[in-house]
């Protein structure tokens, strides 16, 4: 070790050196290091005791820097910025990312997924941006997508299936009929139907149940698919939704399938990406945990 190391004071003592020449009182200084009053006087004392100078005058009310500690504070505390510079270099930054995503997608599917990315991708800062309009990677600063439509979404993109739309009826338990486990297909359009900014109503009861909508029924409606969701939960009517936005709902008995027919549609959901990222190594991370969440559910 080389000789000059051996003549420093120990570093607690500088910092509680540097912390009572901030705050010019020992108890702020003690509460800023998580130590007692008693632990950074008796370091200051130490520290004079070495150096063989007085740093403070003990007032009544606090502290006052002697001329020695003046000059000694700014060299002390001008270390500490180079031993935080130097450890703020060493440890790697995150990188940070922006994926566009609907409120729905985002709500339904991808936030309950995020400790688990979090878990195992610390060094990826995740940005969500939820939005019903098209989000520009280069205006809007997007690194990653995902996107409901039909490919090709543009040229220069990667682009990978995520989902297909597969368009089921959900509702609470609580409106099936008592002891049954299903609404009959004809009975549908006794019920509230719930419907989103896609208006698939229509089309799922000519498609998945054969039958014609009715002119006079009871709609509730809503501009995204997520709020017709939490409203079927509530009771109040039946909606229309993709399938694996409603998983976990299913699987906890919160929503159920009064009919059991489906519809395949034609707007699927996929992951879009830029084929020249600015961040390709975390994008790549992003794309490839989105696809392996798709295929565990």
């Amino acid at each position: 070790m080389p000789e000059a190391f051996l003549r420093l004071p120990p570093l607690n003592a500088l910092r509680a050196f540097e912390a009572s020449a901030r705050h010019l009182n020992f108890r702020l200084a003690a509460h800023e290091l998580n130590v007692t009053q008693g632990a950074v006087a008796q370091h200051i004392r130490g520290l004079e005791a070495s150096l063989g100078a007085k740093l403070f005058e003990r007032l009544p009310r606090g502290l006052a820097l002697t001329d020695e500690g003046r000059t000694y504070v700014p060299n002390i505390r001008r270390a500490f910025e180079l031993i935080s510079e130097a450890t703020v270099l060493l440890r790697p930054e995150p990188a940070r990312l922006t994926i566009s995503v609907t409120p729905s997608f985002a709500t339904k599917w991808l936030i309950p997924k995020l400790p688990e990315f979090v878990a195992h991708n610390p060094l990826v800062d995740l940005r969500i941006l939820a939005t019903e309009s098209l989000s520009s990677f280069q205006a809007d600063g997007v690194d990653i997508a995902v996107r409901q439509g039909r490919p090709p979404f543009g040229p220069g993109l990667v682009v990978d299936l995520l989902f297909p739309q597969q368009i089921i009826a959900v509702c609470s338990p609580a409106l099936l009929p008592p002891g049954a486990g299903e609404i009959a297909a004809a009975d549908i359009q006794q019920h509230v139907l719930l419907h989103d900014g896609h208006n698939l109503w229509p089309e799922f009861m000519e498609k998945a149940l054969g039958l014609k909508m009715a002119k006079e029924v009871k709609r509730m409606r809503f501009n995204q698919t997520a709020l017709a969701i939490d409203a079927a939960i509530a009771g109040q009517g039946i909606a229309l939704a993709s399938r694996f936005l409603v998983a976990a709902d299913l699987a906890a008995g919160r929503l159920v399938q009064p009919v059991q027919g489906d519809m395949r549609g034609t707007q699927d959901f996929h992951v879009v990406m830029p084929r020249r990222q600015r961040h390709p190594e975390p994008t790549q991370t992003v794309r490839q945990w989105l696809l392996d969440a798709s295929d565990a559910g």
